[in-house]
């Protein structure tokens, strides 16, 4: 049975056919094009796939499930795969009105990686660290002049048409319509781009007790009297908060044992800067590596996928974690979980440890690629927080607005 995408963010479109027209124009794309060599990260990958048997069985034997089980993948072994692959990590993104691929990477290996072998081989450390070059060497071409060749005004594929700026309000953004490529240096550079200045107002200043919205994103879950370890990859998806903090950082694990997680979710078009949430000191400041395709098994032990399994994610996928200790002890200590979905690229932590950083204030961002976030409170924190469930993906909750309230 073919199963429908889910459409969290705007990453991608909700009908599989289209997906599946995608990925048959992505490989005609790399069939009438001169053959050429793969790029170095690319082919170490199929290195590593060929002389590993158990990430090449696993690999083929998901390829031919996805197939058996209808989709039309645009490749049909390994091989051609790493063609594919190698094509997109050397182009950049267009802008689609109607059928956004925001994350193309992911649009061609989410069914393989859904299939049983698959959801054990994006697992594999090795396999995962050698993605990591992968997607490194996609951000380095993604940090360059070429990567700019949708960074126009011409429809439909432009982010600056008109069809796009329906979408966003660049007018909130520091750009400059009158430069080539709006004055942007790079795809990350406009995808990074910074509001002017009191276009986001921060709430309560003045006020500790008011915690901020850390990014522009659409509510995702919230959860109370989170445990220390948790079966977050059975059934359902709890907050494990062992395994988000890792186990080198259990003690500030256990200090948060009890108490509550908020999550949200950015898409393509949001803001992709973090900001303070509180006002205080950063007493921790790290980077952890991790999975970037890996799916949660949901009831039954079916797949969810990567956009729909926010909570495992926050547990197991590439992210930063910032702790703030709050300049009001009502508030205590305040832990930022900045989480890569899907092809990001990488998450760019900007303050230190000791900074003092006022609330609103910059702490860093994400670089291209699917995102999503936590604030994880000590227990007896918070008295309330302004969203309320159910939550949907048309609810978003602007950077620096009242996110909660502290006891």
């Amino acid at each position: 049975m073919i199963k429908k995408n889910v459409s969290v963010g705007q990453w991608l479109p909700a009908d599989e056919m289209i997906l599946g027209q995608f990925r048959k124009n992505l490989a005609l794309r790399v069939k009438n094009k001169p053959k050429t060599e793969l790029s170095p990260s690319v082919a170490a990958l199929a290195v590593l796939i060929n002389d590993t048997p158990i990430i090449r069985m696993n690999l083929t034997l998901a390829i031919e499930q996805a197939i058996e089980a209808g989709y039309e993948l645009g490749y049909t072994n390994i091989e051609e795969l790493m063609a594919l692959i190698n094509e997109v990590i050397t182009t950049s993104i267009p802008f689609d009105k109607t059928y956004s691929v925001g994350v193309p990477l992911y649009a061609l290996l989410q069914w393989p990686l859904r299939m049983t072998s698959g959801l054990a081989l994006f697992r594999i450390d090795a396999f995962n660290q050698q993605l990591k070059l992968v997607l490194n060497d996609w951000c380095q071409f993604l940090n360059g002049p070429d990567s700019r060749e949708y960074l126009n005004e011409t429809p439909p594929s432009g982010w600056f048409s008109p069809d796009a700026l329906e979408k966003m309000d660049m007018s909130e953004f520091i750009c400059d319509p009158s430069l080539p490529y709006w004055g942007y240096s790079s795809w990350n550079d406009f995808f990074t781009r910074k509001f002017i200045p009191g276009a986001r107002p921060v709430a309560g200043e003045g006020d500790s007790k008011i915690i901020v919205n850390a990014c522009e994103a659409a509510p995702y879950n919230i959860q109370y009297d989170v445990q220390f370890q948790d079966q977050f990859w059975i059934k359902s998806q709890p907050y494990s908060l062992e395994d988000i903090f890792t186990a080198s950082k259990c003690e500030w694990a256990k200090q948060f044992v009890g108490g509550s997680v908020f999550q949200a979710y950015l898409s393509q078009f949001n803001y992709h800067r973090w900001s303070a949430p509180v006002s205080g000191t950063i007493v921790d400041a790290y980077l952890v590596d991790g999975t970037y395709y890996s799916d949660a098994d949901a009831q039954a032990m079916e797949p969810v996928g990567p956009l729909a399994s926010q909570g495992y994610m926050s547990s197991v996928a590439a992210r930063a974690v910032m702790i703030i200790q709050s300049e009001d002890p009502c508030v205590g200590k305040v832990a930022c979980i900045f989480v890569g979905m899907a092809e990001i690229s990488s998450c760019v932590i900007e303050r230190c440890i000791g900074d003092c950083v006022e609330k609103g204030d910059e702490l860093g961002y994400f670089q291209y690629g699917g995102s999503t976030y936590c604030l994880i409170f000590q227990p007896g924190i918070i008295q309330e927080f302004v969203p309320k469930p159910p939550f949907d993906d048309d609810q978003l909750l602007k950077l620096n607005s009242q996110l909660a309230t502290a006891n």
